[in-house]
């Protein structure tokens, strides 16, 4: 007579924290590294994550942008974000090796060639600076900075923040 007690115990308790969350990964093996960790208390941003729906959602999106770089002569391999896992490695040792970015604590994230800066610097100036100077690595085609000077920055952080 116990079990089934015990199992609708666990039952309620199960469903009295709220629904769950849908399962999420890193599906499209976006690359997303930390590349400098000298902030301390910087927010952590989320790495790249999507549920199934937003997986199925977005195949078709990712082979058309993918291959539209190709076709129209723009990238040497057949779709863009081939680019990432090798631009990705390059961005992180180029930022590591200037001591300008030694101070900051920085996440890089590759789609599609195109590289995405998250994190804290110590100013505005050195967010634009490391922003323009990653669009000087071979293969990047932009540069997104969701950056943030920590007690300066308005408002949440401009990227989605790790559990």
């Amino acid at each position: 007579m116990r079990w089934p007690l015990l199992a609708l115990c666990l039952a309620a308790a199960a469903h009295a924290g709220g629904p769950a969350e849908p399962a999420r990964s890193n599906a499209f093996n976006d690359p997303f590294v930390q590349v400098t960790s000298a902030i301390a208390h910087c927010p952590v941003p989320e790495g790249p994550l999507y549920t199934e729906q937003q997986v199925r959602e977005q195949q078709h999106e990712r082979t058309q942008h993918g291959t539209s770089c190709y076709t129209s002569g723009r990238c040497r391999l057949p779709n863009s974000y081939q680019y990432d896992a090798e631009i990705i490695p390059r961005v992180q040792k180029y930022i590591q090796y200037d001591p300008r970015f030694a101070d900051t604590s920085v996440w890089v994230l590759g789609q599609r060639r195109i590289v995405t800066l998250k994190g804290c610097v110590r100013s505005e100036e050195q967010g634009r600076l490391l922003e323009q100077s990653v669009g000087l690595v071979d293969d990047v085609m932009g540069v997104v900075n969701q950056l943030v000077v920590p007690g300066e920055t308005q408002g949440p952080v401009p990227y989605r923040v790790a559990r």
